[in-house]
């Protein structure tokens, strides 16, 4: 049984789609990747998930329960920029948080110190939320949206407002996390996605345009490509590896060769072949994945 199942999900704006006719579902225990550029809709879908929009169209089911029944007691969200009260502690917000969720006292309390100590920032829990950094305050938003233990986590662009440091600490946490909720997070940072997610939603224009697991998605989207990087311009080297039996199209930047193979198992044989006979400064040799940005552009084209 899926976890959540959504069917024909619109939502219209001045009669025009926002999300149009979305459907996608997905099994407990996953962590799955919503991406798209910046106005694909991907809050509007996030926001109308949590019960914060009403959806013009569209059903959504979650864990056997009745159609666009109230889910809110079995998720945590997490908005793109969360609003917090400055005077107060992060112990303060996270046991008020939980009085809100109908945790009893005791109970919102006991809550809040072990969420502290989840998302790190336990040594901090009686520091006023208006010194927190950006990474603390994410760290912080997490755990509020965890306070009531819902089965899925819903993050809207959790790392798109932070510096490296910060980014690079919640996508930890999110790596951390994902083995104990399933966790569903909107992002147009394709190389995040890439790094955190199991399963992938593209969106493109309200409408989503390709979705699966990550690997299922690589082998279908699979390019036969290489990556050579040489010591010195490569230019004078790209016009060898043009003749290749087994080479269809190249592209030359500065130092570096990228390859389109017609078969990369006997391109690499044909390339080393040449480099080691006519003796390349190669310092860089590299079977390329699918990167996101390729099945994205694939998809949409």
């Amino acid at each position: 049984m899926a976890l959540l199942e959504v069917k024909g999900l619109s939502k219209y704006y001045d009669r025009k789609p926002v999300v149009n006719k979305v459907s996608f579902q997905f099994q407990e225990g996953r962590c799955i990747a919503l991406i798209g550029p910046n106005g694909a809709g991907k809050t509007t879908v996030l926001r109308t998930l949590a019960g914060l929009l009403k959806p013009t169209e569209g059903i959504v089911k979650f864990n056997g329960r009745n159609p666009n029944s109230d889910i809110r007691p079995y998720i945590g969200y997490l908005p793109q920029h969360p609003v917090f009260y400055p005077w107060m502690t992060g112990s303060e917000f996270l046991r008020y948080s939980g009085r809100l969720s109908n945790l009893p006292k005791e109970e919102a309390k006991k809550r809040s110190e072990e969420l502290l100590d989840v998302v790190g920032i336990s040594q901090a829990k009686s520091k006023r939320i208006g010194k927190y950094s950006g990474g603390m305050k994410q760290r912080l938003g997490i755990a509020q949206a965890m306070i009531h233990k819902p089965k899925l986590l819903m993050l809207d662009e959790p790392v798109s407002a932070l510096d490296p440091i910060g980014r690079r600490e919640i996508l930890t946490l999110m790596e951390e996390l994902k083995e104990e909720l399933t966790i569903l997070f909107s992002t147009h940072i394709l190389s995040d996605a890439d790094e955190v997610s199991d399963e992938l939603l593209l969106l493109h224009k309200g409408e989503i345009v390709e979705s699966g697991l990550m690997d299922t998605l690589r082998r279908k989207y699979q390019t036969e490509k290489l990556e050579l990087t040489f010591t010195e311009n490569a230019a004078h080297y790209r016009e060898k590896i043009h003749k290749l039996e087994t080479v269809e199209n190249t592209d030359a930047v500065g130092s570096t060769i990228e390859v389109h193979v017609s078969d990369v198992v006997l391109a690499r044989k044909e390339i080393l072949q040449v480099a080691l006979k006519e003796d390349w400064p190669l310092s860089g040799f590299v079977i390329k994945q699918a990167s996101l940005e390729d099945m994205f552009m694939k998809a949409v084209n």
